[in-house]
């Protein structure tokens, strides 16, 4: 008698991929399409049409992209999760964020993979989640967030601004008129937050900004 943790059903693993970039969702099925004992029953670009493509379906795995036109993978996985609470998610984006590993993991995601990632770990991942196997829990957000601390936590207010307006690319003379302080000042409040941020030049700032920026997985849907 098989356990609780495998799948009920015979015949291959049947997959749903959720994402807004065709070429993304065409190069993901061919993979999965090549792979023994796997295919994939429905494809989608939106939540909208994620969970109705989910309802008509059901698919055992969904892989999901965490930003999507109207809304994000969260929002998809919630949804279905009320009226599939069998179906098994895998997060499968570009963005390695510990918000978005904490969220995916409060919606019941199983996994959390980057696109990266080698397409033979794509379909191994898919095939230990339809076993019944959970490969994102709350050890792996904890050990994660461990080992990833902000390195701003202790700039100042004064500091924190100028780290912003660097970000935006603006020059110390630019600054400290902004902030109707003197340049000298700038220059202070620079050597300090690269001296707590562990950085030696302004370039590293405005490039540590700009990654944060774009590791904002909520704030520009279609990415």
């Amino acid at each position: 008698m098989p356990s609780i943790s495998q799948p009920t059903r015979s015949g291959p693993i049947t997959v749903m991929i959720v994402d807004d970039h065709e070429v993304v969702r065409r190069g993901i099925a061919e993979v999965v399409e090549r792979t023994d004992g796997m295919t994939v029953v429905a494809e989608a670009g939106s939540v909208g049409d994620g969970v109705r493509r989910a309802g008509l379906v059901r698919p055992q795995v969904m892989l999901v992209d965490l930003q999507l036109p109207d809304g994000t993978g969260i929002d998809l996985m919630r949804a279905v999760r009320e009226s599939q609470p069998e179906a098994r998610a895998i997060v499968l984006t570009s963005f390695d964020d510990d918000d978005a590993l904490a969220a995916a993991l409060e919606a019941g995601a199983a996994a959390y993979l980057l696109k990266s990632v080698r397409g033979a770990e794509i379909t191994d991942v898919i095939r230990a989640v339809a076993a019944g196997r959970t490969l994102l829990d709350e050890r792996t957000v904890t050990r994660r967030k461990a080992g990833h601390e902000d390195p701003t936590e202790n700039l100042t207010p004064s500091e924190l601004r100028v780290l912003d307006l660097i970000g935006e690319g603006l020059s110390n003379r630019e600054i400290a008129e902004r902030l109707g302080v003197a340049e000298k000042t700038v220059k202070n409040h620079i050597t300090s937050l690269l001296a707590k941020m562990g950085l030696q030049r302004r370039t590293q700032v405005a490039a540590w900004v700009a990654s944060r920026k774009h590791a904002g997985w909520r704030a520009e849907p279609g990415h």
